[in-house]
């Protein structure tokens, strides 16, 4: 509005000009009308502050974004030839609305070229990187790494050339709503902080901007925000809020990092927040799920001699190198196989439409312990490969899982799950289901046990328990009886296996 104002009622002067914006916290080094108390509420007033149409530049006083934001109709060569763009999160897959910061690979005041990695996130469903649309510099990190960030929330600002910063819309900044005219509380404006220095302070409701910096060029240290905490009454000792706060990852799967207090220390007994992130928060909401849907469980022993028999054979004529052969690839198969004779094993349950999908492919997810949390990467149609390429894909989905890269692909469209609690330790397992999936196997620990013969004769025999969970809403308990009868014969006789493969 006040652009085609300025356009229509000023003259333009010989040489080319441009209605362009001028942000900084610096003071500007062209004259400005001083800012009005109505301009300063909201944009819509903006039409109301007195402005001149001389070489004058019109001046909004916009606290929520910067400290001042001109437009100006002096030449392109008086300006400064670069403008801050804001990073959001974008949306990294269907049905996700927020990320957990991994961390970052670039630091405020690097250069950034187009299409370089910024940083690592982590969705319900995988580890994605976020790579960067402009070519420019950091100017400033918005979050540490284990921060929930929502899709489309800002992640940092880039300096980047003017050519590069998209065009405002007028609409947008009308949808900004100040707060009573003053700066937010958290806004940093130009004070010299590291993320985690203001992740420090928004923590203890401290406003960064009223911390004296100790450090260089006046940069506010996590020294200083303590200080300033205890001055105030917020906090009594330092000590005990410079403690580090560990993830439940950590708690789970370091106990050889696990260090033993000094004596010094040993009466200082506190307890320890640790946030749930990634994987263990999907965790949370799937199970929470998964509770209110009526299982029932279904266990058998199953006779695994013929099958160490045949995974030493496997072992001793492999030719591939890296390869190590397993019972797992072999009881993946033998899934597979039994799924075919009882589709409805193969299904997942439609709740809205009471419908039940029969799934064509045997994409058969394989539970695993991470130091990031459980997760069930899947292999896809099984019932087109080999034990071979079984074995190999499943070595990849275990190492991308250990390293954290697995992929939106890898995690979704599985059809059945088989969790090897066995791997670990226990007999068996009463396993939750891994919705929408109907059924769900835990295969305990091979042991050695003794059993009869018909006359009864007592002999040794590797034994495994396996725990069938489905879902009572589709399957009843003679169609589990039955598939894992079929189920059985496989395992404990491989030639069966052999003869019925494709």
């Amino acid at each position: 509005m006040i652009g085609r104002r300025i356009l229509q009622t000023r003259a333009w002067n010989a040489g080319r000009r441009w209605l362009c914006p001028y942000m900084s916290s610096a003071p500007c080094p062209i004259p400005a009308a001083a800012p009005t108390e109505e301009c300063g509420r909201h944009f819509s007033s903006y039409a109301k502050a007195p402005f001149s149409l001389t070489n004058n530049p019109v001046n909004f006083y916009i606290p929520y974004v910067v400290q001042r934001c001109q437009f100006s109709s002096n030449a392109v060569a008086d300006l400064p030839m670069e403008g801050t763009v804001d990073v959001p999160l974008a949306q990294t897959g269907e049905g996700i609305a927020e990320c957990e910061l991994l961390k970052w690979f670039v630091q405020e005041g690097d250069k950034v070229e187009e299409f370089q990695p910024l940083c690592e996130v982590q969705s319900d469903k995988a580890t994605i990187e976020i790579t960067s649309r402009y070519q420019g510099r950091v100017s400033h990190i918005l979050h540490v790494p284990g921060s929930i960030v929502k899709v489309g929330e800002t992640l940092l600002k880039m300096a980047v050339e003017e050519t590069q910063v998209p065009s405002v819309i007028p609409n947008n900044l009308e949808k900004e709503k100040p707060v009573d005219g003053k700066l937010n509380k958290y806004s940093t404006g130009g004070v010299l902080s590291t993320p985690a220095v203001r992740s420090l302070a928004k923590e203890h409701d401290i406003d960064i901007n009223d911390v004296q910096g100790s450090g260089k060029d006046g940069r506010v240290l996590k020294e200083d925000v303590l200080k300033y905490a205890m001055q105030k009454g917020v906090i009594k000792d330092p000590s005990v809020t410079a403690t580090a706060t560990a993830t439940v990852g950590e708690l789970l799967h370091g106990e050889e990092s696990c260090s033993y207090g000094s004596a010094e220390v040993a009466g200082l007994y506190e307890d320890t927040i640790a946030p749930l992130r990634g994987f263990q928060r999907t965790m949370v909401k799937t199970m929470s799920m998964a509770a209110k849907v009526p299982h029932f469980h279904y266990v058998e022993e199953i006779n695994c001699d013929a099958l160490a028999e045949l995974k030493a054979s496997f072992q001793t004529n492999n030719t591939e190198p890296g390869i190590k052969f397993t019972f797992l690839p072999i009881l993946i198969k033998s899934l597979s196989m039994a799924l075919s004779k009882y589709p409805m094993m193969n299904s997942c349950f439609n709740e809205e439409s009471l419908e039940v999908i029969l799934r064509g492919s045997h994409n058969i997810g394989i539970a695993m312990a991470t130091p990031y949390g459980l997760v069930v990467p899947n292999i896809k149609n099984v019932q087109s490969l080999s034990i071979l390429e079984i074995t190999k894909e499943l070595s990849r989905l275990q190492q991308l899982a250990l390293a954290n890269k697995l992929s939106p692909a890898d995690i979704s469209g599985g059809t059945i799950t088989l969790s090897n609690i066995g791997a670990i330790g226990g007999k068996f397992g009463a396993p939750i289901l891994n919705l929408p999936e109907v059924a769900i196997i835990a295969i305990g620990r091979i042991q050695k046990l003794p059993q009869f013969t018909d006359d009864g004769n007592v002999y040794p025999a590797s034994i495994m328990n396996a725990n069938i969970g489905a879902d009572h809403r589709v399957l009843d308990g003679a169609t589990v009886a039955r598939f894992c009868n079929e189920l059985k014969q496989f395992i404990e006789k491989p030639e069966l296996l052999m003869l019925h493969m494709k």
